[in-house]
């Protein structure tokens, strides 16, 4: 593992235990020597982790469509900024650059994020580590759901444990760089006979 997509907020939200597990994610980052690739915003969390892996001597790339260079206000300072033609080019060349996703809090465009990358590890596009980090427990709901349609079979257990989750950025990261992919079963197609 070299580098892990983030995904987390362009704002920093009401709790300042967030910018804390963000800095502490960042610094862990920089600490196993592992590149930050995230969605090059300088507000929010998004900012918040971005400052901490650079004031640590870490590398940070950053990926941005050019119509958000403005108004997500695009951090001048990473080590590279790649800026794209649209929200679907960020986020393929994102998970092209990334040995694993690991999501902080953020709203409903980081949450889209991690639904993606998950949808693509359910589908075997990719058998990378996605990782959610539950501070606070703000992420709860979004577990039970997960749970949700697991327990309703509209998810199977194989694809919810595509999932991880954990406290502590160490912890989480740990999980990340000893993840071995699940083989994808086929789910889709004509019913057995």
């Amino acid at each position: 593992m070299q580098a892990v997509c983030v995904f987390c907020g362009s704002s920093s939200g009401i709790r300042s235990s967030y910018a804390v597990s963000a800095r502490r994610l960042g610094a862990e980052l920089v600490q196993r020597d592992l590149t930050l690739v995230y969605g090059a915003g300088d507000v929010g969390l998004m900012g918040v982790l971005a400052d901490a892996v650079l004031e640590a001597g870490g590398r940070v790339i950053g990926v941005i469509p050019e119509a958000l260079v403005q108004r997500e206000v695009a951090h001048d300072g990473l080590t590279e900024l790649r800026v794209v033609n649209s929200m679907h080019e960020r986020k393929a060349l994102m998970a092209e650059l990334a040995d694993a996703f690991i999501t902080l809090p953020g709203g409903i465009g980081t949450l889209e994020e991690l639904c993606e990358v998950l949808t693509w590890s359910q589908l075997g596009i990719h058998s990378k580590p996605v990782g959610l980090l539950n501070v606070e427990g703000y992420f709860a709901p979004f577990i039970a759901m997960l749970d949700h349609a697991v327990a309703e079979g509209f998810m199977k257990t194989d694809c919810r444990r595509l999932l991880l989750t954990a406290v502590d950025e160490a912890i989480l990261l740990d999980a990340c760089a000893a993840w071995e992919p699940i083989p994808v079963r086929r789910w889709l197609g004509p019913a057995a006979t």
